[in-house]
């Protein structure tokens, strides 16, 4: 099992908005570099727009490229389709490593079975309209999304401005698509991002920045540039949308129930089967030697996700602790009752 840090260490907090690095205003000649480079600093993603002279007039990479560039980092890959057929090819790009692919709502061929091949294979799965598209387009797949992007520019290029009309008008509402994940809906917009609009999407409540040119630049600082995106967009929410308390940072972890072992087991399975991720951690309250099937467990959950998972499992986990209790078990062998989330 994975072991926490001593307490008092710092952890880094990252905060709520994640920048994806586009790599389409990159040196298209050198891309192991690009990607190397926007690890290194500090990218939370690697946005990859693969385009077919097609559906968009412009052509880009495929799926070999992407299964080269995955073995030269472990940053995670967003895939942004822009082509007329991702069905034919969807086993390519999931083969080559990407961790979640968009597709646009507006090609004209059979969309569901490419969304069910991409969650079949344990990958985010998303859909993407353009500037012109309306939101109600992703209504017939609402339940297979797990993200939803906004095109805030034509598809095709890069460096193009931002269209800040498509941005309110669409951005807070695009959330409403994802109202069936408790845990893990990602809104992300593309087009025209940098530090003069981050703020505005983040009070939009975006979760991945799409970054391309503005990183690029020459002579940019792209560390630096990440970080204020980052952080401007954060401000974004806190003063837009969440009465001026800074966002949950999208890492923390927090503490939702403590249970021995078989209790804790079946809890995590069930929170897990309802979309919220869940780690398992040693209590640090009781000895260290204690049997691992006596001893007390934590159950911890993202801090972003704590509220509903409160709501709907913490009756489930007082239950567990009570019949912990009552069994005697705990008491038995020299730990402290197991206890549960209180009543919300």
């Amino acid at each position: 099992m994975m072991r926490r840090e001593p307490p008092g260490r710092d952890q880094p907090s990252l905060g709520r908005a994640r920048v994806a690095a586009s790599i389409l205003d990159a040196d298209l000649g050198n891309l192991a570099h690009a990607v190397k480079r926007a690890e290194r600093e500090g990218a939370d993603r690697i946005h990859l727009d693969v385009m077919d002279g097609h559906f968009v007039p412009n052509l880009t990479f495929g799926a070999k490229t992407i299964k080269a560039l995955r073995r030269r980092t472990r940053i995670p890959f967003d895939a942004h389709l822009m082509i007329a057929n991702p069905g034919r090819y969807i086993e390519e790009f999931l083969e080559a490593g990407c961790d979640s692919v968009t597709i646009h709502v507006e090609i004209e061929e059979p969309i569901e079975p490419t969304l069910q091949a991409i969650r079949a294979a344990g990958r985010a799965a998303g859909l993407c309209v353009k500037p012109k598209t309306p939101l109600t387009a992703l209504e017939p797949y609402r339940p297979l999304l797990d993200i939803v992007m906004v095109m805030t520019v034509e598809p095709g290029f890069g460096g193009q401005s931002f269209m800040t009309d498509v941005a309110r008008a669409k951005l807070l509402q695009a959330r409403d698509y994802l109202s069936h994940k408790l845990h893990g809906g990602e809104i992300h917009v593309d087009g025209g991002v940098n530090r003069e609009t981050a703020e505005l999407v983040g009070g939009l409540g975006v979760d991945i920045l799409v970054v391309g040119s503005a990183l690029w630049l020459k002579g940019r600082d792209m560390a630096r540039e990440v970080r204020l995106i980052r952080a401007l967009a954060d401000e974004g929410y806190q003063y837009g949308l969440n009465k001026g308390v800074p966002p949950i940072p999208r890492d923390r972890m927090v503490t939702f129930a403590t249970l021995r072992r078989p209790g804790a087991r079946r809890l995590r399975e069930e929170v897990e089967a309802a979309g919220i991720p869940v780690l398992l951690f040693r209590s640090r309250e009781d000895p260290a030697e204690m049997d691992d099937e006596i001893r007390r467990w934590d159950l911890l959950v993202p801090a972003s996700a704590e509220k509903v998972a409160r709501e709907r499992f913490g009756r489930r986990a007082r239950s567990l602790a009570k019949a912990e209790s009552e069994s005697g078990i705990a008491g038995a062998a020299g730990a402290a009752p197991a206890s549960a989330p209180s009543a919300s």
